[in-house]
């Protein structure tokens, strides 16, 4: 694709406001700080990508015209992007189709939700399940955890993966979130604490699935010559998306993510890349199991479960993952999800993330997401300044 930089990007805390601040609040902070790792003025803005996923959170419908009010942009293209768990991905590709097609020189993608603090959690766990077929699933009070969890029984009975891998992924996910002081869990815990922890839907525990999550996160995309002048910026170098049978039941292998293997191809093609040049990856953990089921259908390695065990994924392997804390340590409010995930792998291609980081930053960064149980899936490649 042409020439689409991450030109600068901000995000504020994920966590469980209770501050007495909203999502408008939110909205401008990550707006305002990502303008100014820009170097650029909310003037200089010819577009505005707004990813929300629910107006039940927000309690407004249209949120992207009032955003863009509330942020001072007047008379620009603004658009809202929705697509489940991918929804900030999917802004963040829908504003580099703007700028790679001439159509807009800079775009701000604007990612926000308020899932933890405005509504209680039984409450949020039962519009989460119209994720998926609201005449079937949505309707028969099976919830989000319940569904990963049948598609985790079925990647364990096919791989031989165990409860035991899955714990050692949602402890080092948390364990590096503690590097990142905009983590909502950054826990000390081990292996053992995340078997120790509370049952949920087997083969799941608590401390297997990521968080309700509040937080905003911002991204400004432009090509090189809409830049100022300074340091080199990473590019959105491929994009790729890619569609699921809805239903679980309805899949050839429902512990596969299939989709997510499509969408990389694309994403490959676009960008011009290998797999095996991929050096860093942010990946949608939601639940503990959904990294390694990523991981396979995304054949980054020829066995991630003997890789995993390996030690791959950690900051010393050869393909760290998810060092920002993932869904799990970093927190997952939706809408805003996907656009840290870009900004995390863009900083780290740039040697300037503020957390963990491997000794020696890779050429080429992915980054997955999905809405539903990998329904719909997208892949990033990120590419570092040359």
């Amino acid at each position: 694709m042409s020439d689409v930089r991450i030109a600068g990007g901000a995000m504020t805390p994920f966590n469980r406001r209770k501050d007495a601040s909203s999502w408008r609040d939110w909205c401008l902070s990550a707006f305002t700080d990502a303008l100014a790792d820009a170097a650029l003025m909310a003037g200089d803005i010819d577009a505005l990508m707004v990813a929300s996923e629910s107006d039940f959170f927000s309690l407004q419908l249209n949120p992207a015209a009032l955003i863009a009010d509330e942020l001072g942009l007047r008379r620009i293209r603004v658009q809202r992007v929705e697509g489940g768990g991918a929804t900030g991905h999917l802004a963040v590709q829908a504003g580099a189709a703007l700028v790679s097609s001439g159509q807009a020189r800079r775009v701000a993608v604007l990612g926000v939700e308020a899932s933890a603090s405005h509504l209680d959690g039984a409450s949020v766990g039962g519009l989460y399940s119209l994720s998926y077929d609201a005449w079937s699933e949505g309707e028969s009070g099976i919830g989000s955890a319940s569904i990963y969890a049948l598609s985790a029984l079925a990647f364990m009975a096919e791989t031989g993966a165990t409860s035991e891998d899955f714990a050692r992924i949602a402890a080092r996910n948390r364990q590096n979130a503690r590097h990142n002081r905009f983590a909502h869990l950054p826990l000390d815990v081990t292996e053992a604490d995340v078997l120790a922890s509370a049952p949920v839907s087997t083969p799941y525990r608590r401390l297997d699935c990521s968080p309700l999550s509040d937080g905003a996160a911002c991204v400004i995309l432009a090509a090189s010559q809409d830049l100022p002048e300074g340091p080199g910026r990473a590019r959105l170098a491929g994009m790729g998306v890619a569609n699921d049978r809805v239903r679980l039941g309805d899949r050839a292998h429902p512990g596969c993510f299939t989709a997510k293997g499509v969408a990389l191809r694309a994403a490959l093609a676009q960008a011009g890349c290998a797999v095996d040049q991929i050096g860093l990856a942010e990946v949608y953990d939601s639940f503990s199991g959904a990294q390694l089921q990523a991981l396979q259908a995304l054949g980054l390695t020829a066995d991630p479960l003997a890789a995993e065990r390996d030690g791959q994924f950690t900051v010393e392997g050869a393909l760290p993952v998810n060092l920002s804390g993932g869904l799990l340590g970093q927190g997952a409010p939706v809408g805003a999800t996907g656009v840290a995930q870009v900004l995390a792998a863009a900083q780290q291609l740039e040697g300037r993330y503020p957390g963990l980081r491997p000794a020696r930053a890779p050429r080429f960064a992915l980054v997955d997401t999905h809405g539903g149980i990998a329904t719909l899936c997208a892949v990033s490649i990120v590419e570092a300044p040359r």
